[in-house]
């Protein structure tokens, strides 16, 4: 399957460079993956397409502000550093720019040297094993010096950072945000419970691998970037309830739709308590064992998110869907409008 089979015109102008005032006014095109029929509708709209029993699955990690600005501590050189991955203690994986000018050995200093990072070890792309040290705790001077990460596609700067969070965030450790549930609000979450509509969370802290754009020609040659994901035993039991009791499950995020099938394809389509690391990439012709449904944004031309909903409803009608969201002036990616995938039959 080639790559070029999931590209798509898409103008520059709908790429959504700030937040919507509020997070459940954006649109939301309601697909049904079996006929491909769609419809309009905003996202506070989400409570009339879900019934009592089925079960919204929420990615609870949260955001880090993982972008450093500092300054090489011999010369003085600006450089710009992204955490991606804890290691060991205070060893991170990280993104360097420019990473040809950070070698073993270096030292980075960041707000004044409050925080100081001396490089362990070199690898590819300008990654870097960078060893941090510091008088405190870690995640408060963090909170402190870094910057969100936003999307290179986002050039508008973010007034108030929260709105790269959602507001059920809890788990620290995303390198970005779960984006699909940026459109979720306390207040609408306990509308969803007081028509039934039951809430589960697990957490897969996002990787910058997931957005890396897929860079060979067949797509079974791609691999995708691990990251750790974790479901409590509270959600498993309430997962299986629901399927026994003929609810769907729908999943909030493709970060939300890859832990569950990851789960799911272990344990012969049923849930149960886990906790490690994934890469699984999904791509049409894969047999979905844990979701029913999907929320989600609009992605990327040629990307493996668009690669994930063209397996769940179809590589034709995701394509005619995202055709209908250009021509309709629907807006793109993170800060973005939301699409529904939704079971055959429910329109």
């Amino acid at each position: 399957m080639n790559v070029n089979d999931f590209d798509f015109y898409l103008p520059e102008d709908l790429i959504a460079q700030t937040p919507l005032l509020d997070r459940t006014a954006s649109r939301l095109l309601v697909l049904d993956k079996e006929t491909g029929e769609i419809q309009d509708a905003h996202f506070y709209d989400i409570i009339n397409y879900l019934a009592e029993g089925d079960c919204l699955v929420l990615n609870d990690t949260r955001v880090l502000p993982a972008r450093l600005y500092g300054v090489k501590e011999d010369t003085g050189a600006k450089v710009e550093l992204l955490l991606l991955k804890q290691l060991e203690g205070d060893q991170w994986e990280t993104l360097v720019k420019p990473g040809k000018k950070v070698k073993e050995g270096t030292t980075l200093l960041f707000g004044d040297g409050k925080l100081r990072g001396v490089c362990k070890e070199g690898l590819e792309h300008g990654g870097r094993i960078i060893e941090f040290i510091y008088d405190g705790i870690f995640h408060e001077i963090l909170d402190a010096l870094g910057e969100m990460p936003l999307p290179p596609y986002i050039k508008e700067q973010l007034e108030d950072q929260d709105r790269y969070q959602t507001v059920f965030a809890k788990h620290r450790g995303s390198a970005a945000a779960p984006t699909a549930g940026l459109h979720f609000t306390d207040e609408l979450l306990v509308k969803l419970r007081e028509k039934g509509v039951h809430i589960a969370f697990i957490t897969l802290h996002v990787g910058l691998g997931t957005f890396r754009p897929v860079s060979v020609d067949k797509i079974e040659e791609h691999e995708m970037h691990a990251e750790f994901y974790q479901m409590t035993e509270g959600t498993a039991l309430l997962l299986n309830q629901v399927k026994d009791q003929g609810g769907k499950v729908v999943a909030v995020g493709t970060t939300s739709s890859r832990t569950l099938e990851t789960i799911a394809n272990q344990y012969d389509g049923k849930f149960a308590a886990s906790s490690g690391w994934t890469n699984i990439f999904i791509y049409p012709g894969y047999t979905f064992r844990g979701i029913d449904s999907l929320i989600t944004n609009f992605h990327l031309p040629k990307s493996t998110l668009v690669m994930l909903v063209s397996a769940l409803a179809g590589k034709n009608n995701i394509l005619s869907a995202y055709e209908h969201a250009v021509r309709n002036k629907y807006r793109f990616f993170s800060f973005g409008d939301a699409m529904f995938i939704r079971e055959g039959g429910q329109l």
